[in-house]
């Protein structure tokens, strides 16, 4: 029963988006990633604005996620791109 009432809640706080671009498991991992980043992000920026946390802490949380995602792409997309281009 709490598991039904949870479901709303969380696609609400942190909404999942299918991915529609072309297929390929590393690219439907990206876009995972690249949706959770977004969510961390604005979860980040709302506790900065309200007060919970400092800029400081938020830029460097940020720039930490960014560098996570920056190797994401790199691993998952920039790797598989250049096997595809070479082959």
């Amino acid at each position: 029963m709490s598991d039904d009432i949870q479901k709303p809640k969380n696609n609400f706080i942190m909404p999942r988006i299918p991915y529609r671009g072309e297929f390929t498991p590393e690219r439907m991992v990206f876009n995972a990633n690249l949706q959770e980043f977004a969510n961390r992000i604005s979860l980040i920026c709302n506790l900065e604005t309200g007060g919970k946390i400092t800029a400081e802490d938020a830029y460097s949380q940020i720039k930490n996620l960014w560098k996570d995602l920056k190797a994401s792409k790199k691993c998952l997309l920039d790797e598989t791109d250049a096997q595809g281009k070479g082959s």
